[in-house]
């Protein structure tokens, strides 16, 4: 049964098993509805198909085109992945740190797609960091779920045992 603790919300599984989100904090939300900026990347993408001349279907043309177009079909592959990261991160592990990724991801991302769109080599260091902050997303919601299960299932409080 969905549950406020005091004037804190917090995240409770219901009878039903599902996941009842009531958020403490904004975090989580202003992350999410930030990475909707990534229709910037699809906007460049418009933009670079009007400035050479290449109209859809076509994926090829110009260096410059094809760099804008990698750049926008690559940030589109990860971003499920960091919307799932994202949001586990911070529903069982903590969401002021997965916010704060979150968006530390996206600006990474951005200044990915900036690099890329000046020169391939450019986007190297971009792509290694968000790479990076994405594995920092993946442990934060790996050590979360499983704190989550062996408390739940086991009633093992591994931050107690670890302060004791």
């Amino acid at each position: 049964d969905a549950r406020l603790g005091g004037d804190r919300r917090t995240f409770v599984l219901t009878s039903g098993g599902l996941l009842a989100p009531l958020c403490p904090d904004r975090g989580l939300t202003i992350a999410t509805f930030l990475s909707f900026a990534a229709a910037y990347f699809f906007l460049q993408v418009i933009y670079a198909r009007r400035a050479f001349g290449i109209s859809p279907p076509k994926t090829s043309g110009p260096p410059e085109f094809e760099r804008i177009f990698r750049a926008q079909v690559n940030s589109s592959e990860y971003f499920p992945i960091f919307l799932a990261l994202l949001w586990q991160a911070g529903l069982f592990f903590h969401q002021g740190l997965a916010a704060a990724l979150g968006l530390l991801y996206l600006y990474a991302r951005y200044c990915y797609f900036m690099g890329y769109r000046a020169s391939s080599s450019e986007r190297l260091a971009p792509i290694y960091f968000s790479t990076g902050v994405l594995w920092i997303l993946i442990a934060a919601s790996a050590l979360g779920i499983l704190h989550f299960f062996l408390s739940h299932y086991f009633g093992l409080n591994v931050l107690q045992l670890l302060a004791a």
